[in-house]
């Protein structure tokens, strides 16, 4: 009868921060999901296909806004209509401590990951930012940004609401290669990197 109870399910909303952001990326939202995707793929081909320079594009479409908020503006005062429906734009000062608060913990993340590095001469961490810095220069070397920006808005669009929907299958399958990994890993361990000369704490001491 143990062995009838389904797996554990993983609230995908929730992991995304449950708000409008997680409706968008799990498609709860269609409208404002298709205009993600349609006004980022505009962008790609804009730029990337047609190429149109980003930096002159912004300055122009800000000009035009500008030029039509201003003569709105005038005429609205001379035929007594109304001003432009303009929100008060400004950002609150949670906002700010938040999105500080995110960047606060990822550089001291970093820094403390650097200083493993090179004060506790850390070997695995050594080896794992390398492997990860040489993918992404890669990665980065097979695409530019502004491509590589579009690819993580189409995944962003479709993997949290394929997990969603399959969970189950893919964390049998993540499961399997967390598995197989850790075995090669182990292997590599062992046979390699502990057999490198480590430098010990007496001998720092001594030095």
């Amino acid at each position: 009868m143990g062995d009838s109870m389904p797996p554990h399910r993983i609230s995908v909303h929730q992991a995304l921060g449950g708000g409008a952001v997680a409706d968008v990326l799990l498609w709860r939202q269609w409208g404002a999901t298709v205009v993600v995707l349609t006004s980022s793929t505009a962008a790609w081909i804009l730029f990337e296909r047609a190429g149109y320079n980003l930096l002159s594009f912004g300055a122009n479409v800000l000009l035009l806004l500008v030029v039509i908020l201003f003569f709105w503006a005038k005429s609205a005062s001379l035929l007594n209509r109304p001003l432009p429906p303009l929100p008060d734009m400004e950002i609150s000062e949670a906002s700010v401590v938040k999105v500080a608060d995110a960047m606060h913990f990822w550089i001291n993340r970093g820094l403390s990951v650097a200083r493993d590095i090179a004060i506790g001469r850390n070997l695995k961490l050594f080896l794992q930012v390398s492997v990860l810095l040489w993918v992404a220069s890669y990665i980065g070397s097979l695409f530019n940004f502004l491509t590589l920006a579009y690819v993580g808005v189409l995944i962003s669009l479709s993997v949290p609401v394929l997990y969603d929907k399959f969970q189950h299958h893919i964390d049998d399958k993540l499961s399997i290669a967390h598995r197989t990994i850790q075995t090669q890993y182990r292997k590599l361990d062992e046979s390699i990197l502990r057999k490198l000369p480590m430098q010990s704490n007496k001998q720092k001491k001594v030095q």
